[in-house]
């Protein structure tokens, strides 16, 4: 056995002589006495050899935990940050879509109006280029009137010419000269 045990056997057996008269539900103040030196003992341990590295381990768990709070706290106030700028981003991509959505609207009209302006002017040209082609034949027209009226009035002059008429004779001639003119326009 080891020797401490015995001592502490030792102590219990000179313990239970003292106490033998104090019966089955007395109070045994040695015991007391005991239970209390052992405990202040143990309270010595304890505090000599298993405090300080309770404590330390404490210590250090509170500074873990402590660094987890703020590395939580930066965390959330990092992604706050980021989702603020995202958000902003998101707002910014918006007015730069909303913009260009403008500029092509704008850009379509002006590309609409230049159309229909070019076909306007197009559709004037045509229309002045037809007018002149129209003025062009309605003048070759009134020429070739012009010769074929000057060379009946010669063809006339000459059958006139060739046949004395009378006055009846030639107003009936002019009036079948005018009429032939007509038939041929």
């Amino acid at each position: 056995m080891l020797p401490i045990t015995k001592g502490v056997k030792l102590v219990y057996s000179y313990i239970d002589v003292l106490t033998v008269g104090a019966g089955v539900g007395g109070l045994r103040v040695i015991d007391m006495g005991i239970q209390l030196f052992f405990f202040l003992l143990l309270l010595f341990l304890v505090k000599k050899f298993a405090w300080g590295p309770v404590m330390n381990m404490m210590q250090k768990r509170e500074e873990y935990v402590a660094n987890e709070i703020e590395a939580a706290e930066k965390s959330r106030i990092d992604a706050e940050k980021a989702s603020k700028e995202a958000h902003e981003r998101l707002k910014q991509m918006k007015q730069e879509a909303q913009k260009i959505i403008e500029d092509a609207k704008e850009a379509g009209q002006k590309q609409e109006q230049e159309i229909i302006r070019a076909a306007r002017d197009e559709a004037n040209r045509l229309k002045e280029s037809a007018q002149a082609d129209i003025q062009n034949e309605k003048e070759k027209a009134l020429q070739a009137l012009q010769d074929k009226v000057a060379s009946l009035s010669v063809l006339i002059a000459t059958k006139v010419i060739e046949k004395e008429i009378d006055e009846k004779d030639q107003e009936k001639l002019i009036h079948e000269y005018i009429k032939e003119v007509g038939e041929e326009l």
